[in-house]
């Protein structure tokens, strides 16, 4: 019986709120006594002797990226296995892989543990031990003779399962451990209240419990279905590991999946004692592997829809079981001060204010939720330093509420994203005077709060803030910098309200992620430098706001895949508007053809339409990090822009000092329709994408070459 048909039965027969759950009771430790004796018994006294049975699986490597860990991982490679599974009483277990694909689509090393490889039987020895016992070892198990005196049980819930021609009555029993300090399990066991048997194991482990410094977290779900009528046999599992690095507070987990599922079981088959000398799993040789008929054509086809979910639901459920059951430092783990970055580009960094600029940060983590953080980095060409220091409350339990405080003296850009990641510019600023950011200088004092709804995340944020201009100090290799944007030198109070929607999977199929802002600032004019309302100085209070949207949405239609983009932005301000709030498009990213923030004006919108095409392309070699797809994507896009530019009789607040004779820079382009159509070229594991445009109104042939935005959050 398949996990949907058992568990989609479930009806709740009195369940117990877990506030008032009693912890220890005469009738809770007689049912998990019951259990253990079961488990001792081996199931000597029910018939079954031994059992083959096949496994068909999936071991998942992914990869998941930037602050917060928001976007859902990214497959790095995925392993498919096939399994012939034997058991024999009282805890014999041989298990012969049969069967093994790959496919690596970023590059890696890894190697799996070999118990990765296969399944668990008989829901865990006495004592657990996962990874080949480097990632927990010496954990007993809540249904063994030790484990009946180091956790405590409760009864939580009383379940019917629904079966054809019976219904089955089991018990779901949360367990803790007497001392969260000692590497224990947390979580939750269901119990056949007949005899005992384990139908379901959905299991966390304490901090103490992992042996590996750079495990975050790991969750095992095992699920036993009834063979024939009377054993409660392995049907299905599911574990979850997740690392980061120890020493580097750094936007990078690793994280492994495997799914099981097992079935064509055949009962006492009087199976010779031989087959199970030697190690429990073991490869069939590697011809042997390669000739398994597989169901599908490629691994990628036949992975589950979910494999890229920020966190699988039924681990999600096993997150939210182990916080409520235990006090988050039994989970956490215990870092102190680390030393921090966003990106690659917080260490070094090169643009035309600050030249090369070196920096790092540092984290210390004080507990109960509480985090310190600071970032700093000096500019060897305008010779100042810039950083910010920030507080942060991270509510425990979940619900993902915090609260920030921050002070910070740091650049912010103009426009509503980015056009190229911070690595590429640097490359592109150094050698060639190619500068696409667009900043301003903030001075701030900020009080901020977020909270998740469902996975959208809602940040609010006040400020009191003083915005400077910048200058060009620095010179490249070859070519030179434009100007700065003539920022206004006003300061104020500033209020935004940003949303957050990551990836996630909508209606018909489509991956849709997106963002939006709100600003509404109460400024006042400076006097040094001065600021203009055009030809007149600035004073007096003046309000602004502004507002910026993006939409994404991707929909596979076999092969190809069709992609949209959607941004846009306003800026209003009565008579007057503020030149660093002005919606500023133009670049790689939101209107290809058209040079860097060369569309600008009070209102603006850009739709992107681009489809994606796998093609042949040549493989290659990168030795013990795999070997790359032999195709690569084509992409050919066409873009339409379209500008609301100031109107000549509208003033616009902006820096006398940078103030230049001629055309305006603030109103480069008349108000119109801005199209665009290229055609772009990813390869190489997909993390490179080539690209040629052409602006059809005014534009130009424009080349680009960048990463993957992907990766943008880390270079």
């Amino acid at each position: 019986m398949g996990r949907r048909a058992l568990w989609m039965t479930l009806l709740l027969a009195g369940a117990s709120p877990s506030g008032a759950q009693q912890w220890n009771d005469d009738r809770v430790l007689a049912l998990v006594r019951q259990a253990s004796e079961r488990r001792a018994q081996q199931l000597a006294d029910s018939g079954l002797v031994d059992y083959r049975a096949t496994a068909h699986g999936y071991l998942t490597f992914l990869a998941q990226l930037g602050e917060g860990f928001r976007e859902p991982p990214q497959v790095v490679k995925a392993d498919e296995l096939a399994l012939e599974v034997y058991w024999r009483a009282p805890n014999l277990s041989k298990q012969h892989i049969v069967g093994r694909r790959d496919t690596t689509l970023l590059p890696t090393d890894i190697q799996y543990h070999r118990d990765h490889l296969g399944i668990v039987q008989n829901n865990f020895p006495a004592i657990i031990r996962l990874g080949d016992g480097d990632e927990v070892r010496d954990v007993p198990h809540p249904l063994s003779a030790v484990g009946l005196s180091a956790y405590d049980f409760a009864l939580a819930d009383s379940l019917r399962i629904t079966l054809p021609g019976r219904v089955i009555a089991a018990y779901e029993v949360k367990v803790r451990p007497k001392d969260e300090r000692q590497p224990r399990v947390i979580g939750a066991l269901y119990l056949d209240r007949d005899n005992g048997q384990v139908v379901r194991m959905a299991l966390s482990f304490t901090r103490s419990a992992f042996l590996d410094p750079q495990l975050e977290d790991l969750f095992v779900v095992l699920e036993n279905g009834l063979v024939g009528t009377r054993f409660w046999l392995p049907r299905r599992q599911e574990i979850e590991i997740r690392r980061t690095a120890t020493w580097l507070d750094y936007p990078v987990r690793g994280i492994i999946r495997g799914r099981w599922e097992i079935s064509n079981y055949e009962i006492n088959q009087d199976l010779p004692q031989a087959l199970f000398a030697g190690p429990e799993i073991v490869t069939l040789p590697g011809r042997d592997l390669v000739a398994h008929p597989w169901p599908s054509a490629r691994i990628l086809d036949s992975l589950p829809p979910d494999v890229r979910a920020i966190t699988a639901e039924e681990v999600k459920r096993v997150q939210e079981e182990t916080r409520a059951l235990v006090r988050d430092e039994a989970l956490r783990r215990a870092r102190g001060s680390a030393l921090a970055a966003r990106g690659i580009s917080d260490f070094a960094r090169f643009n035309r204010v600050e030249g090369l600029a070196l920096g790092a940060g540092l984290t210390t983590r004080l507990g109960q939720g509480f985090t310190l953080s600071g970032r700093g980095r000096v500019g060897l060409a305008d010779e100042r330093a810039k950083g910010s220091v920030e507080a942060r409350y991270d509510r425990a339990g979940g619900g993902g509420m915090t609260l920030r405080f921050r002070a910070g003296h740091d650049f912010r850009e103009a426009g509503i994203f980015v056009e190229r990641s911070t690595l590429v510019n640097s490359l592109a600023a150094q050698e060639f005077g190619s500068d696409f950011t667009n900043p301003y200088q903030v001075r701030s004092l900020a009080a901020a709060a977020g909270i998740a709804l469902g996975a959208t995340r809602w940040d609010l944020e006040v400020a009191r803030e003083e915005q400077r201009p910048l200058d060009v100090h620095a010179a490249p290799a070859t070519g030179r910098f434009t100007a700065t944007l003539p920022a206004a030198p006003v300061s104020g109070w500033r209020a935004s309200l940003r949303l957050d929607q990551p990836t996630r999977l909508g209606w018909f199929g489509l991956e849709v992620r997106g963002t939006g802002e709100l600003r509404l600032s109460r400024l006042d004019g400076a006097s040094e430098p001065a600021c203009t309302l055009e030809s007149a100085p600035c004073s007096g209070a003046m309000t602004f706001g502004h507002a910026t949207a993006l939409l994404e949405l991707e929909r596979p239609l076999g092969a190809v895949t069709v992609a949209t983009r959607t941004v846009g932005g306003a800026s209003w301000g009565g008579s007057a508007l503020l030149a660093q709030e002005l919606v500023f498009l133009g670049g790689p990213l939101s209107v290809p053809g058209y040079g860097f923030h060369s569309l600008i004006g009070d209102r603006a919108a850009a739709q992107r339409l681009e489809v994606r095409v796998p093609v042949p392309f040549p493989s290659f070699s990168l030795g013990r990090f795999g070997r790359s797809a032999g195709r690569a994507t084509l992409a050919p896009h066409g873009t339409v822009a379209a500008v609301h530019a100031v109107d000549a009789n509208r003033s616009i607040v902006r820096a006398a000092s940078l103030a230049a004779p001629g055309a305006d820079p603030l109103r480069p382009r008349a108000s119109g329709f801005y199209p665009s159509a290229g055609l772009s070229l990813i390869a190489g594991f997909d993390l490179l994408r080539f690209d040629v445009s052409r602006g059809l109104r005014g534009g130009q042939w424009r080349f680009s070459v960048d990463a993957s935005r992907l990766f943008w959050g880390v270079l």
